[in-house]
């Protein structure tokens, strides 16, 4: 279909700013970050934490909606190509999420490239996603109830952590929620060549997160870095991946869903037409936004409700 007038306006809105890839990270964080966002709803208690990782503390933001009885929770990771980002800017979604999905939701503030490079940031994702499981008690979530997931590079940490987390036989994860997940390492898909310029997010823009994301070809082709490269995907969790018509990461999201559901794991793949990447930000002016946010919760719920003592409706 053709281009969600709403998208078409928040693509426009952008029109003018600086190239990222013509920037340095800094300069790069400073536009992203200064770029306006729509508040987030209400939620009952939000909390900043800090939580043990690999030799440094990672900081999280705890939402925790009005529920009565253990909860289900989501580990959420930021997108922003592995560079840009952070806890404040998915605020609004993290905000959504937990009062949609009637889930405490754990925002993670992942180390940045390139001054952080692979893996240190799936390593402070792993970390806060095993933290969360480990102290589910005292965070009012039973411990069989705890989601992952991630929009674009967070997407991308999201399934890693699913990778690293069956082969290191756990933490146990009930859900993976992935949208418009960064999982491959090339730019050769027809999504690539049709939405590679002028969609919000560019080959070039991709490009240079990659580079500034892997150290060298070995990272690039290991499957933590590019979960699409994964020899075997099963015994993953269920997943929802979301994904969007005209963005470069398209097809990529949507092999990999396919790959997923040829391994034997509930998947369920779906597409938003008319969308462009970066869509499912609650900051984003889209009507689809909620829309996506409703069919992510939903998601969520079902997979919480098959786990003992948690209700379906938030």
């Amino acid at each position: 279909m053709p281009l969600d007038p709403q998208a078409k306006a928040a693509l426009d809105l952008r029109a003018g700013a600086p190239p990222i890839e013509s920037l340095t990270p800094t300069q790069a964080r400073a536009q992203f970050d200064a770029a306006p966002r729509l508040p987030g709803p209400d939620v009952a208690k939000v909390e900043d934490l800090r939580v043990p990782g690999d030799g440094v503390e990672v900081p999280v933001r705890v939402y925790t909606p009005s529920a009565d009885g253990p909860v289900g929770a989501l580990v959420w990771l930021h997108g922003g190509g592995w560079v840009l980002g952070s806890i404040e800017t998915t605020d609004a979604t993290c905000r959504a999420l937990a009062n949609e999905a009637g889930c405490i939701v754990v925002s993670v503030e992942y180390r940045l490239a390139p001054e952080a490079k692979f893996p240190l940031p799936l390593d402070d994702t792993f970390a806060a996603t095993a933290w969360t499981v480990e102290h589910a008690a005292a965070l009012g979530v039973d411990p069989g109830a705890v989601a992952v997931g991630g929009a674009s590079a967070g997407g991308n940490l999201a399934a890693a952590v699913t990778l690293m987390a069956r082969d290191r036989g756990g933490p146990a994860l009930a859900h993976q929620l992935l949208v418009y997940p960064a999982v491959g390492s090339d730019d050769s898909s027809q999504s690539f060549r049709d939405n590679g310029e002028g969609y919000g997010l560019d080959r070039t823009t991709m490009d240079w997160y990659w580079r500034h994301y892997v150290r060298d070809d070995v990272d690039a082709a290991n499957p933590l870095a590019a979960p699409l490269l994964a020899e075997d995907l099963s015994g993953l969790p269920p997943a929802l991946i979301i994904t969007a018509e005209y963005d470069p990461l398209r097809d990529d999201g949507e092999a990999y869903a396919g790959r997923l559901q040829r391994a034997g794991v509930e998947t369920t793949c779906s597409r938003y037409d008319g969308m462009i990447h970066g869509f499912f930000s609650a900051g984003a002016p889209v009507d689809r936004t909620w829309d996506a946010i409703a069919e992510a919760a939903a998601a969520l719920r079902a997979a919480f409700v098959k786990v003992k003592g948690i209700a379906l409706d938030p």
